[in-house]
């Protein structure tokens, strides 16, 4: 029997339409903090824009996972970026018209986000099997789209940065909106209609809330999994300090403003970068738990104690891009834990209870961010986070099903109404 032929473009439709996508969102990442500090004058109000940016994220992810299942990974990417296109271009539509109240910013922010993360969910689905059609091994697959996401984070942070202080937030935001629709067409361009899990799914009984309840139940009883998803929530919240709160409030007011805000993101994005490839190629020969323990702390808390400590900008930029080389291996290591424990026909919505999971506590770490910087000032709240960082992310290293991190998943290990090969 002849092998199938080798087939680029479902691959490629996905790693340009998830990167044309997450360069988006870093437009977005970097220009909505400074237009509201810009427009308010308050750090509160920045960490209750960016509460309000992340808490449909956590709703998205974890409601959406069911549909994204349901209508199928292509349309659900595509229509995502649909509507991120949309929401966006509103804000500086109607600010450059009708005028932009603070509460119509907070429910565009909403509405943009919330199907943000059942977009990115849906690519990801699908790249075991592009990986398959382009005879790439997953791992490889794997490292090449989380690179994606660093990529946008070196190429997306500095060029908002630049372009912030240029012509301002607004027309930045409207170049975001245009990234969203490139994305949207790619995708819908290069990746078959037909493209689905290998996996044949079984019959499921019940409507909405009884699959994503099966979700809900999986990782539930994946002890591991739970494990991980607890350690990314506090880390995520303290992550969400630093990005929507303190390191804009540091770059506007002793760094120089938004170019200096973009050149940090994109150091770090850069540093992820590399070790993202870097991770890709020695990953599998590197001892899973201690390797991640190290880059966790490598990455976490020390740009905290860089923005406390004030040193010249640099200073503050390569330490950035050391913390994003030692932050390259964490999404590769965490979502090779996902495929190895997943069933195929499950990923959209267990993946989207385990992003929204690790996502539930950004919106309190924005706004409690913006807070303690009003109360205690910038430089205490730095020092407190970034230590209690480290503190956390320590905690692996005590055992208990952090154990399981360095060996594969067997179907032995899965629950038995839900034991499957591994993905």
């Amino acid at each position: 029997m002849n092998a199938a032929p080798r087939r680029w473009s479902p691959l490629l439709g996905l790693l340009i339409g998830h990167t044309v996508s997450l360069t988006g969102n870093m437009l977005t990442f970097i220009a909505l903090p400074l237009y509201v500090l810009a427009e308010t004058g308050s750090p509160a109000a920045t960490g209750l824009t960016g509460a309000f940016a992340a808490a449909p994220v956590v709703l998205g992810g974890a409601l959406g996972g069911v549909v994204v299942d349901r209508i199928g990974y292509r349309r659900a990417s595509v229509v995502a970026d649909l509507v991120s296109c949309v929401t966006v271009a509103a804000i500086p539509l109607l600010d450059a018209t009708v005028g932009l109240p603070f509460w119509a910013l907070l429910a565009l922010v909403f509405a943009s986000g919330l199907l943000d993360t059942p977009g990115q969910t849906a690519r990801t689905a699908l790249l075991p099997e592009a990986a398959t059609a382009a005879r790439v091994p997953i791992e490889r697959a794997i490292g090449w789209f989380e690179a994606t996401e660093r990529g946008s984070r070196l190429l997306g942070a500095p060029v908002a940065g630049l372009l912030v202080a240029a012509v301002g937030a607004l027309p930045v935001l409207a170049v975001d909106a245009a990234t969203f629709a490139v994305s949207a067409l790619v995708v819908a361009l290069l990746v078959p209609r037909g493209m689905r899990p290998a996996e044949e799914a079984p019959e499921e009984a019940g409507g909405y809330w009884r699959n994503f309840a099966a979700g809900v139940r999986f990782l539930v009883r994946e002890p591991l999994l739970r494990a991980v998803v607890l350690l990314v929530l506090i880390t995520n919240c303290f992550d969400a300090t630093k990005s929507s709160v303190l390191l804009p409030v540091v770059a506007t007011r002793e760094l120089g403003g938004a170019t200096a805000f973009g050149l940090l993101v994109g150091a770090m994005g850069g540093g992820a970068l590399v070790g993202s490839l870097l991770f890709s190629a020695v990953g599998h020969r590197l001892p899973r738990r201690a390797t991640f323990v190290t880059t966790f702390a490598v990455a976490g808390g020390p740009p905290f104690w860089a923005l406390a400590a004030a040193p010249p900008l640099p200073v503050v930029v390569a330490i950035f891009a050391v913390s994003g080389l030692a932050a390259g291996a964490i999404n590769p290591l965490i979502g090779a834990v996902k495929l190895e424990r997943v069933p195929a026909h499950m990923r959209a919505r267990v993946y989207g209870v385990v992003g929204a999971g690790a996502w539930a506590a950004m919106p309190l770490g924005a706004l409690g961010a913006g807070l303690a910087a009003d109360r205690f000032g910038t430089t205490a709240t730095l020092v407190t986070v970034g230590t209690a960082y480290v503190l956390v992310v320590l905690t692996p290293l005590l055992g208990g099903p952090w154990r399981r991190m360095g060996r594969p998943a067997t179907v032995k290990e899965r629950p038995a109404d839900l034991a499957s090969t591994p993905g």
